[in-house]
């Protein structure tokens, strides 16, 4: 349908009309109200980017966490023996090296993102990890192994705390715990397809590639590198010069996030105010601290969940097969729980109510020594809360951070202080634990029960902060603001957090 411009000479207008944007609406059905109908444009604005940006990043998102993950599959495929000479210091090794990659490029892959076009760091990104997983397969010695696992770790750290920084150029704050959630839903179904495809390659036998761990790496490794091509062609970079937008979708983007809090400050150049507020923020660390809990447990899954429920009972191929459903569980229980925050504008509840649930699950797996089958659905309850904390707190993050570049430096902050712990979490399983693993067990309920204690504390703060705001703002009531000084961060009057 194509639209024309109003005149709007022709209408006066109310003095009780609602502020509008600047963008001119066409009102074809005389029936329709001119709100419907921008909220019509606005629905089929959403679907059309939701179809352009979800499929590529969440796909992307679930080869990234195959490539992550499959060190835990490839262990039980003969890993350890060929190539680690069957030491756990080896293999705690070889998951650290990913995890300081990680840590290190974090907060420098974000700025990368925000100076670079959108599409040409993920791709880049994609590309090194791609390459290095694929290259897994052709190691002979453990230096191979642990030289990919550092490329894994740059690829990704460019990667995933883009993405959330991406997804807020795009969508309005109560939009982006939802599409948080089915970004990272896909590593959830990752680890469900990683067990089934690993499953499927412990039945292939006389291979001219050699061992089945050496398939794996490769049938997981390959479809990123395709994937970097497609993201480097075909993903939209910014809603004011996007090819994919008509010039009145355009228009419709970028007034929706100039209306919305989170986007006071939407430029493509660096700004180093922003920067200086996120490393002098206190609630960078708070929320850093928290993820410390939350990438514990995630690290202590992908890189042991397979080997924990063989400890249960279980063959090393039945092992691979039952750690699917808890991965599948997570994903439909985490786009649930980000809906619903979303819908009720409230994070840090939520982030508290998932680790204390995973916290149940730790607590059952301490306890419980002799019932096999409460011990496994315990760890149903430790992958729902772990992993659905990852999309609200990425979110929790993107809402209350006006400012793009502090929303860049903070995001690659909460990953570079939240990911320390996956380096300890490469430690805590010896092979001496089982089948009680006290030690990771015990590790993990206490950080989660520090992680869930902490948000609830900064709920209550940001909450009381905003409080304090509105008590200034009713007595300033009369005070007008110069445009030109007003505060571009979350330090600006009017600003008030997602609690």
């Amino acid at each position: 349908m194509t639209a024309e411009k109003k005149d709007s000479s022709s209408t006066p207008a109310s003095p009780h009309a609602p502020h509008t944007s600047h963008i001119s609406v066409e009102v074809v059905d005389p029936t329709i109200k001119q709100g419907d109908s921008q909220k019509i444009l606005e629905r089929k604005l959403k679907r059309k980017l939701d179809i352009l940006i979800l499929p590529l990043t969440t796909l992307l998102y679930l080869c990234a966490h195959l490539d992550r993950g499959n060190m835990g599959n490839a262990k039980l495929q003969g890993l350890k023996s060929d190539i680690m000479d069957d030491s756990d210091t080896k293999y705690s090794i070889a998951l650290t090296c990913f995890y300081i990659a990680y840590i290190t490029f974090n907060v420098p892959g974000n700025i990368m993102a925000k100076i670079l076009q959108p599409s040409i760091a993920i791709a880049i990104a994609a590309l090194i990890w791609g390459v290095a997983s694929s290259l897994q397969a052709a190691v002979f010695n453990f230096a191979g192994i642990v030289v990919c696992r550092l490329f894994i770790g740059i690829g990704e750290a460019c990667f995933g705390p883009v993405v959330p920084l991406y997804y807020s150029i795009w969508y309005k704050r109560d939009e982006i715990a939802l599409r948080n959630a089915l970004f990272i839903g896909c590593g959830a179904l990752a680890g469900a397809f990683g067990g089934l495809i690993a499953y499927g390659v412990s039945f292939i036998k006389g291979s001219s590639i050699g061992a089945t761990w050496r398939i794996l790496f490769l049938v997981e490794g390959l479809p990123t590198i395709a994937l970097s091509v497609l993201i480097f062609f075909f993903l939209p970079n910014r809603p004011e010069t996007s090819k994919y937008l008509t010039e009145e979708e355009q228009e419709l983007a970028v007034a929706r996030l100039a209306a919305d809090q989170h986007n006071q400050s939407h430029k493509k150049k660096f700004q180093w105010s922003g920067f200086r507020r996120a490393v002098t923020d206190y609630r960078s660390y708070t929320y850093g601290v928290i993820y410390l809990g939350v990438n514990l447990t995630l690290s202590s899954i992908s890189g042991f969940l397979p080997t924990i429920i063989a400890s249960l009972g279980h063959t090393d191929a039945e092992a691979q097969l039952y750690s699917v459903p808890p991965y599948a569980c997570a994903a439909v229980y985490m786009i649930i729980i980000c809906r619903l925050s979303d819908r009720l504008r409230c994070h840090g509840l939520f982030v508290a109510g998932t680790m204390l649930l995973s916290c149940v699950g730790w607590i059952i797996l301490l306890t419980v020594t002799t019932n096999q089958h409460a011990r496994y659905f315990a760890t149903f309850i430790v992958v729902m809360g772990a992993f659905t904390a990852v999309p609200l707190m990425l979110s929790w993050i993107s809402k209350n951070t006006p400012n793009e570049s502090q929303r860049a430096v903070q995001l690659g902050m909460l990953n570079a202080i939240g990911q320390c712990f996956s380096i300890l979490a490469a430690f805590i399983f010896p092979s001496s634990d089982r089948p009680y693993w006290k030690l990771g067990f015990g590790l993990n309920l206490a950080f989660n029960g520090l992680s869930a204690i902490l948000a609830a504390i900064l709920y209550c703060l940001l909450r009381y902060e905003n409080a304090r705001r509105d008590r200034v703002a009713e007595s300033n009531s009369a005070e007008t603001t110069d445009p030109s000084t007003t505060v571009t961060t979350d330090l600006a009057p009017t600003f008030r957090y997602i609690p």
